[in-house]
């Protein structure tokens, strides 16, 4: 019994640190967010995840879901403009069940044809992995245009 009790308390433990740490990079990653916001001009609209989503053009064809199919022209980039990847003007297609949560979310708020920028906090990207050129714990930035929703 009481190895039990130990155990649960340590498990108590090690997830109110884990939540303590996740809890201490959202808000990290809200001010990264916020400044670079400021520091670009930019008017952005905020969600109850932490993206951040600026409309530049709403888009006036088909609108999509998290579960619809899209083809999206974007370029992604660090807030200090490293390029990290790049699709080229006839973008690429995808579905958004299959993309990272940041892009499942922000790609609906456009209609086909729409244009922006998605801000998206390291939780709805790669979380606490480096993937590639990426750090973990990074915010995402996508310049995106919303070419057809398949």
């Amino acid at each position: 019994m009481r190895l039990l009790i130990s155990l649960f308390s340590l498990t108590l433990l090690f997830s109110s640190c884990a939540k303590k740490k996740a809890d201490e990079q959202a808000a990290e990653d809200k001010t990264i967010i916020k400044n670079y916001i400021a520091a670009n001009s930019l008017f952005a609209n905020e969600t109850e995840s932490g993206l951040h989503y600026v409309i530049d053009l709403p888009g006036a064809g088909a609108s999509c879901n998290s579960l619809s199919s899209v083809r999206v022209a974007y370029k992604g980039y660090l807030t200090d403009g490293t390029v990290f990847d790049e699709s080229d003007a006839d973008g690429i297609s995808f579905s958004l069940q299959s993309v990272i949560r940041g892009w499942t979310e922000g790609i609906p708020f456009y209609k086909e044809g729409g244009e922006g920028i998605l801000l998206i906090p390291s939780a709805l990207g790669y979380g606490t992995s480096k993937v590639g050129s990426i750090p973990a714990n990074s915010v995402l930035i996508f310049d995106i245009k919303l070419i057809e929703v398949l």
